[in-house]
């Protein structure tokens, strides 16, 4: 096994291609998976940040390859978390129009059940400057277990005692969670261009997760996944190409 670029009690930070690694891992060894996988928007448009126009391109990582060596890209890696993870596990994904489909279709492909499509309301998301269709305010979460017989697990309580202003507390939580963006007071020691919102993996891993179960983001980015997990007292794996953001991760945590 890779050694870890960052380790300490039940939080570990792996460098390098998250297939690679994942591949390293025991086989049915993880009680729950968060990807936020590159959503291939960097397409030289424009999009309105802070006030001002600026360009959706993030990276290289989010550069569409085509379609088929997109779908290849997001067979792969969701064969290689379907192997980690336990029989009764759990994955979540995110993601928007842009990739989101396709990660539906091959997660039928793979078996996995899908279980619940969340759609995450932004109410501060900003406007759309060419003015042509409507402005982009939610992204499309997929939450699926492994198999269809599979036996999640949902606290439903918890759930049900969350405040949302779409889902009032002691009513049953429902599919369009309200969340803002994330808020800088989340960006002090560092930005990552994907970066969500601690409510929004607090929700997802108090939902589908007990305290002490292992954790698992392949797509780390400032690793929001980690510090939630970390504060929910469970286990975390993190991997990550890019090193800085593996250090912006391990910056939050020893500072929280």
């Amino acid at each position: 096994m890779q050694k870890p670029h960052f380790k300490q009690k039940d939080f570990e930070l792996y460098a390098g291609d998250c297939i690679e690694i994942l591949n390293q891992l025991p086989e049915n060894s993880v009680n729950l998976i968060f990807a936020d996988p590159p959503y291939f928007l960097s397409n030289g448009g424009i999009t309105c940040k802070a006030g001002k126009m600026v360009s959706v391109n993030k990276a290289d990582w989010d550069k569409s390859n085509g379609f088929k060596d997109d779908f290849k890209f997001n067979l792969k890696w969701l064969e290689a978390c379907k192997r980690v993870l336990k029989d009764d596990g759990t994955i979540w994904i995110s993601g928007t129009m842009h990739n989101i489909y396709q990660v539906g279709f091959i997660l039928n492909h793979l078996k996995f059940k899908i279980l619940n499509e969340i759609s995450w309301f932004k109410p501060n998301a900003p406007p759309n400057l060419a003015c042509r269709s409507f402005a982009h305010s939610h992204e499309t979460l997929l939450w699926a277990k492994k198999h269809k017989n599979s036996k999640q697990v949902f606290n439903y309580k918890e759930m049900r005692e969350w405040d949302d202003k779409i889902s009032p507390k002691n009513k049953q939580m429902r599919s369009v969670w309200n969340i803002p963006l994330t808020p800088m007071s989340e960006k002090i020691h560092g930005k990552h261009p994907t970066q969500k919102p601690i409510e929004l993996l607090k929700r997802i891993i108090t939902a589908s997760s007990n305290k002490g179960d292992l954790i698992l983001d392949p797509f780390n980015g400032s690793g929001t996944t980690g510090i939630v997990a970390n504060s929910l007292n469970r286990k975390y794996i993190g991997i990550d190409k890019n090193k800085r953001f593996l250090n912006l991760t391990t910056k939050r945590l020893l500072n929280k």
